[in-house]
């Protein structure tokens, strides 16, 4: 599995379980980390563990395994390592105090297909 279909396929584990304001941000080139963030949050921490639980399962049953979790236990903010794609689920002040988007803002950002947009580093 490519990291862009990994990308994809996070990023529709997370619009199943109603993940608000899913994102993909694409980084090749802009750094080594990663090649994709997958960016999304969850209106209480139930729903942060219950969406970041569903990128996991995704993954698994593609043969794709975490590499290491953060943040399970708080469920304020779960950043999952997938290698290649990098999960961050938030709860919406976490997501905004750390602003990820806006620290990666020139690289290219995907909204997920069912409000499918790419935004792309000049």
């Amino acid at each position: 599995m490519t990291p862009l279909q990994l990308s994809r396929l996070v990023a529709d584990a997370a619009l199943s379980r109603k993940a608000r304001g899913v994102v993909r941000i694409d980084l090749r080139g802009k750094t080594t980390m990663a090649d994709y963030f997958v960016i999304c949050e969850g209106d209480t921490d139930r729903q942060v563990r219950a969406v970041a639980e569903a990128m996991v399962e995704a993954a698994s049953g593609t043969g794709v395994h975490a590499l290491a979790r953060a943040g399970v236990e708080e469920g304020s903010w779960i950043c999952i390592d997938f290698d290649a794609v990098i999960a961050h689920v938030f709860l919406p002040g976490e997501r905004a105090y750390y602003d990820l988007e806006g620290l990666w803002g020139p690289a290219r950002r995907v909204r997920p297909r069912r409000s499918q947009e790419l935004v792309t580093a000049p």
